[in-house]
């Protein structure tokens, strides 16, 4: 029997460990947590750098090449976990706690200073949250707001056996701050949730990531929107035909700033996936009521709900302005090409007018023609009726010129209406090759006549 390596497909053993990938912190215990989250657009290598430094510089050892997540217990006593994502990093440091000084830096002592410098510039969240369990638990419900002193108090029940409670503040130590009790976590639902704590908060900030962009982008939307609103107006005036060129350039460039604004695309679309998952997290909570403040979900709904909506609409204006902006310049490509066929209309009918003036001047130059040639003609013929008579023939010279004009005259006129047919016949097969006849019977007749 083969063996299961050779049955299987190659990416089977990557996608079945997937949802093995990320596993929850196991805690039972009063512990201390520091979350980070790295955010470097423009430096991608510095999520492996971090890793390398802190592995190297606290004595732990390196992970797997290629690896996206990283757990390990450090010598100074606290746990790390490491999370690669598509855009960002995220370091969590657990610590367990014994003493009453929450909030402190106890899990994150032995960090090396070099990593925290290598950090700057990139850090987008930096959490501290306190699982309190037994008699810390107990005396810490009665003093909240001696941890949690911003503006609004959020908290709630979750999870049936707990409290979460916070103020989503940016103190001077730079840090959030999250406050668990645990009033009855079966097993591993505190590890559980302080992740979902920290991811909502990670997901959080990088949805955000697009508010920026969205007011940006709303101003500059706001000039093109006037700007187009100016140039549609122009072209309902009378007699702004004759600017059409000169507003189609116009109205490219227009379309141009649109599509230029079009790379934000990917982070508005990138801050609608994580919106989900930050709503997704929350209710994972199960969050029941405290009297007298706020839930997280009230509090996202309050702030993050409109912030997110405004990134929404602001794309949406983009994808409407963008098309009226095309439809614009398609209207506008329509009556310029509807001018120019006006105008190549004309150029043909005054090519008929002259095709016609030429055939009516050949038609006279004909005549003269054979005048001229009867005229020849007949000298030819006096002089030599007069050397035919010199001779002695019985001919007189005068009488037998008389009587020879009409013959000639009619032969001249049989010859020149033969030719002009033959010339005629020729351009008619010419045009049934696909090519003009107004211009090869205009064109083509004149050397006739000149040959004449």
């Amino acid at each position: 029997m083969p063996t299961p390596e050779y049955l299987d497909h190659p990416l089977r053993a990557t996608l079945a460990a997937e949802l093995h990938a990320r596993p929850f912190l196991k805690l039972t215990e009063s512990v201390s947590l520091v979350h980070y989250a790295v955010f470097a657009e423009q430096k991608p290598w510095l999520h492996e750098a971090l890793l390398q430094t802190l592995c190297s510089d606290a004595g732990i050892p390196m992970p797997a090449q290629g690896a996206t997540h990283y757990a390990v217990q450090s010598p100074y006593g606290w746990r790390l976990k490491w999370e690669r994502h598509t855009e960002f990093s995220t370091f969590t440091f657990v610590q367990s706690r014994c003493d009453k000084d929450f909030f402190n830096d106890v899990a994150i002592q032995g960090v090396p200073a070099n990593w925290f410098a290598q950090l700057a510039g990139s850090r987008l969240v930096a959490s501290r949250m306190e699982l309190l369990t037994g008699e810390e638990a107990r005396a810490a419900r009665g003093a909240v707001r001696q941890w949690i002193d911003g503006p609004i108090l959020v908290g709630s029940n979750v999870l049936g056996g707990g409290q979460v409670f916070c103020d989503w503040c940016v103190r001077p130590d730079g840090f959030t701050r999250f406050l668990v009790i645990d009033d009855g976590f079966r097993d591993e639902q505190g590890g559980r949730l302080l992740q979902r704590l920290y991811e909502i908060e990670t997901y959080r900030m990088m949805a955000l990531l697009a508010l920026p962009s969205a007011r940006q982008m709303s101003r500059d939307l706001d000039e093109i929107h006037a700007l187009l609103h100016a140039l549609m107006q122009h072209m309902e005036v009378d007699g702004a035909e004759g600017d059409d060129s000169q507003l189609l350039v116009k109205l490219t460039h227009l379309a141009v700033r649109v599509e230029s604004l079009s790379g934000l695309g990917g982070r508005f679309s990138a801050s609608c996936a994580y919106e989900k998952l930050v709503l997704g997290r929350i209710q994972e909570l199960r969050e029941e009521r405290i009297e007298g403040m706020p839930t997280l979900q009230e509090f996202m709904e309050r702030r993050f709900a409109p912030a997110m909506e405004t990134c929404r609409s602001v794309w949406a204006r983009h994808e409407l302005l963008a098309s009226r902006i095309a439809r614009a310049v398609d209207l506008l490509r329509t009556r310029v090409n509807l001018a120019q066929e006006k105008d190549v209309t004309h150029l043909l009918a005054g090519m008929e007018r002259t095709a016609r003036n030429q055939l009516h001047l050949q038609h006279a130059v004909e005549g003269l023609s054979v005048a001229a040639i009867s005229y020849y003609v007949l000298s030819l013929a006096a002089a030599a009726f007069k050397a035919l008579h010199v001779l002695s023939l019985p001919i007189q010279p005068e009488l037998a010129e008389g009587l020879a004009v009409a013959p000639v005259v009619l032969a001249v006129i049989a010859i020149t209406r033969r030719t002009r047919n033959r010339s005629l016949a020729q351009s008619g097969d010419h045009d049934a090759n696909g090519h003009s006849s107004v211009g090869e019977i205009g064109f083509n007749s004149v050397p006739i006549q000149e040959k004449h």
